[in-house]
């Protein structure tokens, strides 16, 4: 911004425009227009008159330096003409990152996604101490693993609801164990809960129907009609959905530190 002040002397027209802009002169770009003239006897006739021009530090917000940071990661990935727009949200935002070579952005299920996620929340909450929530997608890769994760939690809780045996699918992050149980949650006879640590945490679906007997009162399946036969030796059935990035990296998520969550501290 430019503006014209006028005092007794340059001095003075100067700290004038320092006041004006809540800003030290050293910051400020001054061009002396006029100067007070000395007449006879010494009298100074007119004022100074300064222009000075002054321009704000940019204060960029959470948004900004996740923003920026993402593009820069981008951009070093040799990834040209990415835009990210980014939306509001509770407590954060969701950056849509467009891009033609999207494959490259998300990576194996996700992986690259989840890391570029991780890293820009690391970044832009070392602002300040307020947990901003960095959520990302790209080119829709949410939605749409979304509906796999839903049609996955489907097929298991039906097979375990046929054969009676629970089933536990690969650790994975709290977001996608919420779909998993949401879906789970829809569907009668069976149930779900998550067990272990971070990052190793995984969803286990177990049916709540008791199994049927035969005619003799034992449990089906017994050898020799033996009451509860011998037991299912058979390994459990394990479904791979997670990442390498989520298995691998084991440093402390950022709500670790933050007091709040990542996924809004979901304890599913």
């Amino acid at each position: 911004m430019k503006k014209e002040f006028t005092a007794p002397t340059v001095e003075e027209a100067k700290q004038a425009a320092a006041a004006e802009f809540g800003a030290p002169e050293e910051e400020i770009t001054f061009t002396v227009l006029e100067e007070p003239k000395k007449g006879l006897f010494g009298k100074v006739k007119g004022e100074a008159r300064v222009e000075a021009e002054y321009e704000p530090p940019v204060v960029l917000t959470k948004a900004d330096t996740a923003k920026n940071y993402m593009l820069g990661v981008i951009s070093a990935m040799g990834i040209e003409g990415a835009e990210i727009d980014a939306e509001e949200i509770e407590n954060g935002a969701m950056f849509e990152i467009k891009s033609e070579e999207f494959e490259s952005l998300i990576g194996r299920k996700g992986e690259l996604l989840d890391a570029l996620q991780y890293l820009s929340s690391l970044v832009c909450n070392k602002v300040d101490r307020d947990y901003y929530r960095v959520s990302t997608d790209c080119n829709g890769f949410r939605e749409r693993r979304k509906g796999q994760l839903e049609n996955l939690a489907r097929k298991i809780a039906n097979n375990v609801k046929r054969s009676g045996r629970t089933s536990a699918l690969e650790p994975m992050n709290p977001y996608e164990r919420r779909i998993i149980h949401a879906a789970v949650s829809e569907i009668e006879g069976v149930t779900s809960h998550s067990t272990g640590e971070e990052p190793y945490r995984k969803v286990i679906i177990s049916s709540t129907e008791k199994k049927p007997r035969n005619e003799r009162g034992d449990y089906r399946g017994g050898k020799g009609g033996r009451r509860g036969g011998r037991r299912d030796r058979r390994p459990r059935e394990h479904f791979d959905i997670t990442t390498s990035f989520e298995k691998d990296y084991k440093r402390p998520k950022p709500e670790d530190t933050l007091n709040a969550g990542l996924y809004g501290k979901i304890e599913f």
